[in-house]
C-alpha cells in the first residue's frame, strides 16, 4: 500500500466538489436526525419507560449517532465513488497524475468518514436544542473524533462491494441484506438485554452494534460491559477493510 500527503488533494477536491450541493446536502442532514429523534425519540418514547434512569431520548441518541455516521460513510463511499469511477471517469483522470490508486481510494474514504462527521454533528446539534446532552462536554468531543473512525470503517466496507459492483442495482443487496438489518438489530433502538438469546449472539457479530456501545459509553458516561472489546473489534475491523478495499479497488482501477 502506498500513502503520502497526496491524500489530501483528494479530500479537498471532493470538499471543493462538495462546495455546489452545500445547502440541499445540508437540509436534507438536518431532516433526517429531526425525523428520527421526532418519530422514535417523542412518538415512542412516550410509550417507553425509563432506561437506565433517563428518558428514551438519552437511549435513542447514542445510537442514532453511530447511525448517521454509517449511514452517511456507506452511502458515500457506494453511490458516491460509483459515480466517480464509471460516470465521472475521476479515478481515471486522478491516477493518470502522482496520486496512486491507493491515495484515491484513502482520500474518498477520508472524505467519507468526513461526511459521517458532519451528519453526526447536525444530529448531536438536534439532541442538543432537544435537551439531550452528552454526560459532560468532553465526551462531546471524544465521541465526534469516534464518529469519524465509525465513518472510516464503514467507508471500508462499502468501498469493498463499490469495488466488485457492476452497477447501481448491485447496491441494493448489501444495503436491504446488511446495512438495513445492522440499524434495527445492533441496540440502537431497544436494549440488547431485550432480544432473544440467538438474535443477542447474532448482533455481537454486526460491527454496528459495538460502534453503538461505545457511543452510549461515551455519550452517558455509563460503565458499559465489554466496550473496550468492542473498541478493539472496531479498530482491527476497521483496519483489515481498510487494507481489503484499498487492495480491491486498485485491481478494479489498474487493469
Amino acid at each position: 500500500m502506498s500513502l503520502s500527503y497526496r491524500i489530501a488533494y483528494v479530500f479537498l477536491r471532493n470538499l471543493y466538489s462538495y462546495k455546489r450541493f452545500v445547502v440541499p446536502t445540508f437540509l436534507v442532514s438536518l431532516v433526517e436526525p429531526l425525523f428520527y429523534l421526532v418519530t422514535f425519540g417523542i412518538g415512542m418514547g412516550a410509550y417507553m419507560g425509563a432506561f437506565g434512569g433517563r428518558p428514551y431520548l438519552h437511549f435513542l441518541v447514542p445510537g442514532v449517532l453511530a447511525t448517521a455516521a454509517m449511514m452517511s460513510s456507506s452511502f458515500e463511499c457506494l453511490y458516491g465513488t460509483f459515480v466517480k469511477i464509471v460516470h465521472e471517469k475521476v479515478y481515471e483522470s486522478l491516477i493518470a497524475t502522482p496520486v496512486s490508486a491507493d491515495e484515491a481510494v484513502a482520500g474518498d474514504i477520508a472524505w467519507a468518514s468526513f461526511r459521517g462527521l458532519i451528519s453526526g454533528g447536525l444530529m448531536m446539534a438536534v439532541a442538543l436544542a432537544m435537551g439531550v446532552a452528552p454526560a459532560a462536554a468532553w465526551r462531546a468531543a471524544v465521541l465526534l473524533v469516534f464518529l469519524v473512525f465509525v465513518g472510516v470503517l464503514f467507508g471500508s466496507l462499502a468501498m469493498i462491494v463499490t469495488s466488485v459492483s457492476p452497477s447501481f442495482d448491485f447496491f441494493s443487496y448489501y444495503t436491504e441484506l446488511v446495512i438495513t438489518p445492522m440499524f434495527f438489530f445492533s441496540g440502537v433502538f431497544f436494549p440488547l438485554d431485550n432480544f432473544p438469546g440467538w438474535m443477542k449472539v447474532l448482533a455481537e457479530f454486526l460491527p454496528l452494534t459495538h460502534a453503538v456501545r461505545v457511543s452510549r459509553a461515551l455519550f452517558t458516561g455509563d460503565a458499559v460491559p465489554g466496550v473496550g472489546w468492542s473498541l478493539a473489534g472496531l479498530a482491527v475491523l476497521a483496519a483489515a477493510a481498510f487494507t481489503v478495499s484499498t487492495r480491491m479497488m486498485r485491481k478494479r482501477l489498474i487493469k
